[in-house]
């Protein structure tokens, strides 16, 4: 029988708990010191690391390494996003709104190709109309977070604002751009007393009702990244009226219940008990030390502790993602959020549930943990309404597409990319052409918010064809070392249009029902279907799949139909400016309605097959 209170854990974790203690007590020492300590010595370590590391690198390393400065140095160095923007020539605007808990959060806005800066965009009857996009960025991160690419042609909000989009990235509070309250000093435990449930009660749908209102648009598309996904599929599950703002939710790394850490003793010491990250770092920011190691330690260095750090806790190796990707973009990785948050996460993973935050982990009525008398609410994400499109990674240790499938509705669409891992639908050499064509798909059929049988079928019929044309293309592997670029999509076809091999591997999209058989064990047919092959709710993607051909990616909104993406993506040299604008709005306070009634079909979430709403159709999904 184990012994009351220190059978919770085993001898192991007691050295993992004893363990972490030193090192924070290590790391607030360090930092205390450092703090106290001029800027004068602060530059004398950063010389000193970089000394270090300039002795145990090699003489090509070291070319390399000044290769890749230009650019990547520009962005590693660049302020805010504002900045970032105007690296690469796009005017960037800055929005603050209040949410109905009184927090102040920060949202960005790029609605101008380059020369539209002057005119107006969904401002009035003779604005320029284009349709909203909303993206959301993922834990302890901030919206730089998808624009700080080394090139600009793999930057979604950039690409997308060149396609003729009205393109908008949220903020959650408590990071970088959202850390002030109308209420709380962010000195306060009350300001940092936040979880997930906040963000889906609040800071989503106060943040969507705030666009639409701007922008005078009934509906937006919204894109989410990891812990942005987990945000959409709880609001959108919390909220009815919601469904019917939002036209398409396009979920890239999408979090839901992941099975763990990839570390079998953190792993274990957590799901123990995840309140003991309350321990190791207070009730207020988590991690906020970080800014501090980046500022002592040299480039190099730091993206090499960050790479372990990522390998230590998911078995990450990013392999996906250049050296000077990693230079340019680590600095901008990290960004403040309430330990409270990260300890909802261990407690989603220790029960396998995406719940909502457990207050009362541990009551005196509970037996092994479990109490048979209290149950934490579960998101009840089954009864979105919203088309839901899938983009994970099959290297990806956070997603678990089966259980994921299992609690979202029928219809869901889901595509695997098998050598992705989590930052890669960030940051990855090829993801403009893994990724973007799967985004575009879903956006240019779901253009309204009634979630028709036709914009299903619509949706399928174009995804058919993006996954067919990934015959036509191959991917070559360029080495990081290379200056120019970071982007390694190319065509290249022999005398017959078939890809050719060389540096690269040829990639093919092929379907994959066979590891998903427990979704469903036969096709349903549709009264509206008229192709078989209008469904692929789950599919993965042999190695690499380049999108298809460059005529496909028409721009959209009443544009010139122009789409030449090499002189819009062209940054700006280092040390040249450009001359760009600061746009501000007013803060605004906003609330939501209820939905009358529920919308939305039912379309299979496994095997090849077409929408059904009847009962009989539930009933082969395995899902009821």
């Amino acid at each position: 029988m184990p012994l009351p209170f220190l059978g919770r854990l085993d001898i192991a974790e007691y050295f993992a708990l004893v363990g972490s203690f030193l090192l924070v007590g290590l790391e607030v020492f360090v930092r205390v010191l450092t703090l106290a300590l001029p800027t004068s010595l602060l530059n004398l370590f950063y010389r000193a690391s970089r000394r270090a590391f300039n002795r145990f690198t090699t003489e090509s390393q070291k070319r390399a390494e000044q290769r890749r400065k230009s650019i990547s140095t520009s962005v590693r160095n660049a302020s805010d996003f504002v900045d970032l923007c105007a690296m690469f020539g796009y005017t960037a605007e800055e929005h603050v709104l209040q949410t109905k808990d009184g927090y102040l959060l920060g949202i960005h806005r790029l609605a101008w190709r380059k020369g539209e800066e002057d005119m107006k965009v969904n401002d009035g009857p003779a604005s320029l109309k284009k349709r909203v996009v909303y993206l959301h960025h993922g834990l302890l991160m901030n919206s730089e977070v998808w624009v700080c690419l080394t090139d600009a042609q793999r930057s979604l909000p950039f690409v997308l604002v060149e396609r003729g989009y009205d393109v908008w990235l949220g903020n959650n509070r408590g990071n970088k751009y959202s850390k002030k309250s109308a209420k709380y000093s962010p000195t306060s435990t009350d300001f940092w007393n936040f979880s997930i449930d906040e963000f889906a009660f609040y800071d989503i749908p106060d943040s969507i009702n705030y666009i639409l209102e701007t922008t005078k648009q009934a509906s937006l598309s919204y894109i989410g990244f990891s812990q942005g996904t987990a945000q959409a599929f709880a609001s959108l599950a919390i909220h009815p009226k919601l469904n019917e703002q939002v036209n398409v939710f396009i979920a890239l790394a999408p979090a839901m219940a992941p099975a763990g850490l990839n570390n079998g003793i953190v792993d274990a010491l957590i799901k123990a008990s995840p309140q003991v990250l309350f321990l190791l770092f207070g009730r207020r920011s988590i991690l906020s030390s970080a800014t501090m190691w980046q500022s002592i330690l040299y480039p190099p260095i730091f993206i090499k502790v960050i790479d372990m750090g990522l390998s230590f806790l998911f078995g990450w190796k990013t392999k996906n993602l250049s050296v000077s990707q990693k230079l340019a973009a680590y600095p901008h990785l990290y960004s403040f959020t309430s330990t409270k948050s990260v300890v909802h996460w261990f407690q989603i993973i220790r029960n396998q549930s995406f719940q909502m935050y457990d207050d009362d982990v541990q009551t005196p009525l509970s037996v092994n943990g479990l109490n048979k008398y209290t149950k934490v609410a579960k998101y009840p994400t089954r009864n979105i309404k919203t088309p839901i499109v899938l983009v994970y990674g099959g290297s990806d240790s956070l997603v678990d597409i089966k259980v994921m499938m299992k609690e979202l509705p029928n219809r869901t669409v889901a595509t695997e990319i098998p050598h992705y891992e989590h930052l890669d639908f960030l940051w990855a050499r090829d993801v403009d052409a893994q990724v973007f064509q799967h985004v575009f798909d879903a956006l240019e059929n779901f253009r309204g918010a009634e979630h028709s049988v036709e914009q299903f079928e619509s949706y399928q019929r174009a995804r058919s064809v993006s996954l067919s044309a990934s015959n036509e293309f191959k991917h070559a592997r360029i080495n990081s070392d290379a200056p120019e670029s970071d982007s390694t999509s190319v065509q290249s076809n022999g005398p017959n249009g078939q890809a050719q091999e060389g540096n690269g591997r040829s990639h093919k999209a092929r379907e994959r029902p066979a590891d998903h058989s427990d979704f469903t064990t036969e096709p349903i047919q549709s009264p509206n279907a008229t192709d078989a092959n209008l469904a692929h709710p789950i599919t993965t993607i042999a190695e690499d799949v380049s999108s298809p051909s460059p005529e496909r990616l028409t721009p959209i909104g009443g544009q010139d139909g122009t789409n030449d993406l090499s002189d819009p993506m062209t940054p700006t040299p280092s040390g040249q400016k450009k001359n760009f604008r600061r746009r501000n709005s007013a803060a605004s306070n906003l609330s939501l309605d209820s939905m009358k009634g529920g919308r939305g079909i039912r379309v299979g979430a496994a095997k090849p097959i077409t929408g059904s709403s009847s009962d009989e159709g539930r009933r082969h999904s395995g899902f009821d």
